[in-house]
């Protein structure tokens, strides 16, 4: 199957071309039909006439004989054929028992249908004989008697060769044919310089829209005339123009609310760490005080060391959002970062290591200890032991997996689990946690120009980390 076109200008193009192929076929053949119709119609006045002249000037009496007038006799036949006759012609002549003939032609050549009509009238009819075309005329001569036309039983058929005229037709098919295809190649040449003409202008939309999709906001395209297309290039400028006010305010907008996440951050900061200093006294004394009051404590440092988290998340989103956030790459043994992430977080107990001592990488090292801790910390939050940590190099890279044994992540859910604030399920909205792990996680990994991504296991989670050779 021929697949379609799909693009406007060879769809133009082609409807152009079919327009122009139809309407050179419908002239040429039109052209033709009316030239082989005069050509015929000329053919048998011609032949109608010089039959009917030479039969009027017969002399000679025919049919029923008058007194003292004598029967015609086959010199007096032979003398109407010769006078009929002509080269490439062919002549019969009837009287009776009488036959002239004049060339190859015999009476089995005659259609009986032309020989019926022709006691009527003059007639004609063309009939294909050894391979050629010819036209017969046939006719009968009448006689005056008394003022009234009485058939004599004279007949006459004449058959007049068509080759000329079949010469003449096949030049004009072939005139016309020629014609028509200089006609559809002129039309091609047209339709191809009209499609550009036509397209230039949405090539021009189309790389002015391209330009806005990626970023140039300012793109402009001049407007000329005042067709549909100069309308539809001005009201492109027109969007683009309120596109660009749109994604200006958008973009003043989010630069205040990262200002504004940047500078409360910092601002919490400072009460948070005489709240933390509080705390650690208020811990200190929490044993020794009665059972409620010592639980309320316990609440308030739980609450005070999320809150902690939280602002230490929201700081470091700030520097991503910001573009602040750099890298400082040094050779790292994967394995010691892995289990001094564990041990400052006092999580080696309960996290299976499973990665090669000999193991480095060009990394950052403290950017690497946050991704490893937000990874295992998540799981041991959220999934169930044992958890697992496997490190090992590939062809061109790191590779850390991070798997629990827990319910796992619904299916559902797993597209949006690096979201910033995303907790899956209703029964995490208020679990231990900022939301904001994973995403910040993420936007390490994406800072070493790494890839970072989450499949379900039965049972369990797995995190796939992988980091290039910097």
């Amino acid at each position: 199957m021929i697949p379609l076109p799909t693009g406007l200008r060879a769809r133009l193009v082609i409807t152009f071309t079919l327009v122009a192929v139809t309407a050179s076929t419908l002239v040429a053949t039109i052209g033709f039909e009316l030239a082989k119709t005069a050509l015929i119609t000329r053919a048998e006045n011609t032949s109608l006439d010089l039959v009917s002249r030479e039969l009027a000037s017969i002399t000679f009496p025919v049919g029923r004989l008058r007194p003292g007038e004598a029967a015609p006799t086959s010199r007096e036949l032979d003398r109407v054929a010769r006078a009929l006759s002509a080269p490439g012609r062919g002549v019969l002549i009837e009287y009776g028992d009488l036959l002239a003939t004049d060339g190859p032609m015999t009476m089995s050549d005659v259609p009986n249908e032309l020989y019926g009509r022709a006691k009527q009238s003059v007639v004609t009819q063309r009939k294909i004989i050894r391979n050629e075309l010819w036209l017969i005329v046939g006719a009968e001569v009448y006689r005056d008697a008394a003022g009234v036309p009485e058939a004599t039983g004279l007949r006459a058929f004449v058959f007049f060769p068509m080759r000329d005229d079949e010469s003449q037709l096949a030049t004009l098919r072939s005139t016309l044919t020629q014609g028509g295809a200089a006609i559809v190649l002129i039309a091609l040449v047209v339709a191809l310089l009209s499609a550009r003409q036509v397209l230039l202008p949405v090539r021009r939309l189309s790389a002015a829209a391209q330009a806005l999709g990626q970023g140039r906001l300012d793109t402009r395209l001049p407007v000329h005339g005042q067709d549909e297309l100069a309308e539809l290039t001005a009201r492109f400028n027109d969007a683009a123009a309120a596109l660009e006010l749109s994604v200006s305010e958008l973009r003043s907008l989010e630069a205040m609310s990262r200002r504004f996440v940047a500078d409360v951050s910092h601002e919490l900061r400072t009460p948070l760490t005489s709240m933390t200093a509080v705390a650690d006294m208020l811990s200190e004394e929490a044993g020794r005080l009665p059972e409620a009051p010592a639980e309320a404590v316990r609440l308030v440092l739980r609450e005070i060391e999320r809150l902690r988290e939280l602002v230490e998340h929201l700081i470091e989103v700030s520097r991503f959002d910001a573009g602040t956030a750099t890298l400082n790459v040094e050779p790292v043994n994967v394995a010691d970062a892995i289990q001094d992430c564990l041990e400052v977080r006092g999580w080696s107990e309960e996290v299976s290591v499973n990665a090669s001592q000999g193991l480095t990488a060009n990394l950052d090292p403290r950017r690497f200890d946050v991704i490893v801790a937000n990874l295992v910390g998540n799981a041991l939050k959220h999934g169930a032991p044992p958890v697992l940590v496997n490190a090992r190099g590939t062809e061109n890279g790191l590779e850390v997996k991070v798997r629990d044994h827990g319910k796992g992540i619904p299916r559902e859910a797993l597209p949006h689990v690096f979201d910033r604030f995303f907790k899956a399920g209703a029964g995490r909205a208020r679990s231990q946690g900022s939301g904001l792990g994973l995403a910040i996680a993420r936007a390490n990994v994406h800072l070493h120009g790494g890839t970072i991504s989450v499949r379900p296991q039965h049972p369990g989670t797995l995190f796939i980390v992988w980091l290039p050779h910097s």
